[in-house]
């Protein structure tokens, strides 16, 4: 990876979250059309069943807490965990809308340091939340999944994704972000590899195309045997 993507992508957490405090009002408008058809494939590819207890990392408004918590039925459960008070506040909203209020627990928290217990989890879901990280920092995400998921449990993540050989829809794109950081803040990263390089095992890919930018949706198992903790990966 070069020296550019290894440093820090949108700046401090605080200012992700104060940026995110203020954008929650219109965050559904601005990212409703082009990220609710991946996060739909990726939910799908995820496959919540009925009785699991899933996390949502990066739960923003809720958007995918509802389908996940529909999934999972009366006998499951889901967290969702966010930065931003504000994103949570429109995610508590909505779950309160949708009746499903009783099936979700929503945290204000850090993502590289989990607030569960180690072996606590079926499944892991994020859209669009590593690349707001420095290379450090979503190491530090990843981790913290393989901590908490039990033994073969699954992550789903959705990432927009750097590749080997650049275009110039990226080279742009890069561009804006070092120009304007607060407005353009994620970042292509190289997914299958960090989440490989976490000691993830890769189930399943599926690439397409967001406003001409690659995006992955991977589907990874966690490699750790029953009893470890992964606290040393």
């Amino acid at each position: 990876m070069s020296d550019q993507h290894r440093a820090d992508l949108a700046g401090t957490i605080q200012e992700i979250q104060s940026r995110y405090d203020g954008i929650s009002p219109w965050y559904d408008f601005l990212t409703g059309f082009g990220e609710g058809r991946v996060r739909r494939i990726g939910l799908e590819l995820l496959g919540a069943v009925h009785g699991e207890t899933i996390l949502e990392i990066g739960c923003g408004t809720g958007q995918a807490l509802v389908p996940l918590a529909r999934s999972i039925g009366e006998r499951g459960w889901v967290y969702g965990i966010d930065l931003s008070s504000g994103m949570i506040a429109r995610a508590q909203t909505r779950l309160a809308r949708q009746g499903l209020s009783s099936q979700v627990s929503l945290l204000i928290g850090d993502g590289r340091t989990l607030p569960f217990s180690s072996n606590r989890f079926d499944a892991i879901w994020t859209s669009f939340t590593l690349e707001l990280l420095s290379l450090n920092g979503i190491n530090q995400i990843l981790s913290e999944c393989r901590r908490v998921l039990i033994p073969g449990g699954r992550l789903g993540v959705v990432a927009l994704a750097r590749r080997a050989k650049s275009n110039a829809m990226i080279a742009f794109y890069d561009w804006l972000h070092e120009k304007f950081p607060q407005w353009i803040d994620c970042r292509p990263i190289f997914l299958q590899q960090l989440l490989l390089q976490a000691d993830f095992s890769l189930e399943a890919v599926e690439g397409l195309s967001l406003w001409g930018l690659p995006v992955e949706i991977v589907l990874v198992k966690n490699q750790k045997t029953s009893g470890s903790s992964a606290d040393s990966s």
